[in-house]
């Protein structure tokens, strides 16, 4: 939930790798630029999930899961991968990437069959991958799954496209995943209740930056959530769920992940960030620099 006196000149909704985006620019461009705007923007989205979708049956993802070798990935691959070695590490391997192939046996696959099967841990990543620069090679077929720091990063990407075009004031939004840049004045975002979507707890303040949150409510069936620990093959449940407020989307997505396996102050070892947290007791926690009204503490 957006709120705020500071509204965009431009503005636009529309639907993505299965969320809802929005898109506001706050200064003047011609209608013109407007549209040419939004084309690039729907490229580069599509580009991005024509490389990193497991859902689709035409992307590297797909390719990668059913023949070992070694691939070319694009340019962003890079910062992708690695900030995911980087979580790997900093969590014991409790966020992967190789954990495609667990949420697709236990339902969450390609078809959205929403049928848990046989769950079997995933192999490490030092046993079955390697990824140098734009190569990556796959000692056998393997499931990839970047979705805990992939939504986040691609508002990045956007958002940097803006910047890219000339457009300095910007806010993205991917299903709450946002970033802000340089704007005059900070937006409200309400800070969604989990037991209550049509609730909130609070009211974070976002004006040049990243705000990511996570959720076991969200894109949840039986007893799964999307959220899933990889050596107990449960989801994930001492947390209800995360905020984290971070300067860019990748990294402010992928430790609203770690956040339900590592303890924030062992991330913030290796992390700037800061957040806010519900327990499985319901009790709430945050850092003292999560810019935030919360209706309740404690």
């Amino acid at each position: 939930m957006r709120s705020s006196a500071y509204t965009p000149q431009h503005e636009w909704s529309f639907s993505a790798i299965g969320t809802e985006w929005w898109v506001g620019i706050y200064e003047r461009v011609s209608s013109t630029e407007l549209e040419r705007l939004h084309e690039l923007v729907d490229a580069r989205i599509d580009a991005f999930d024509r490389t990193y979708s497991r859902f689709r049956a035409d992307s590297l993802i797909t390719r990668i899961s059913k023949q070992a070798g070694t691939y070319e990935l694009p340019p962003d691959s890079e910062r992708l991968f690695g900030f995911y070695r980087q979580l790997y590490d900093a969590t014991d391997g409790l966020v992967t990437p190789l954990i495609g192939q667990v949420l697709a046996d236990a339902g969450y696959d390609a078809h959205y069959s929403l049928t848990p099967g046989v769950l079997k841990q995933p192999p490490k990543w030092d046993d079955v991958l390697t990824v140098r620069g734009r190569v990556l090679t796959a000692a056998q077929p393997i499931l990839l799954d970047v979705g805990a720091a992939g939504k986040g990063y691609l508002v990045d990407l956007v958002g940097e496209l803006l910047l890219g075009e000339g457009i300095s004031k910007i806010c993205v939004d991917a299903g709450g995943d946002l970033r802000a840049s340089k704007l005059d004045e900070p937006l409200r975002i309400g800070l969604e209740n989990p037991h209550n979507t049509d609730e909130v707890i609070g009211i974070a303040l976002v004006q040049d930056g990243a705000l990511c949150g996570s959720a076991g409510s969200r894109r949840a069936w039986g007893e799964f959530h999307h959220i899933i620990n990889p050596q107990t093959l449960a989801p994930a449940k001492e947390i209800q769920a995360v905020w984290t407020a971070a300067a860019t989307g990748l990294e402010a997505d992928g430790l609203a992940t770690a956040l339900f396996f590592a303890p924030p102050e062992r991330l913030q070892r290796h992390f700037h960030f800061a957040y806010c947290m519900i327990g499985d007791d319901n009790t709430l926690q945050r850092s003292a620099d999560f810019q935030a009204e919360l209706f309740t503490e404690g």
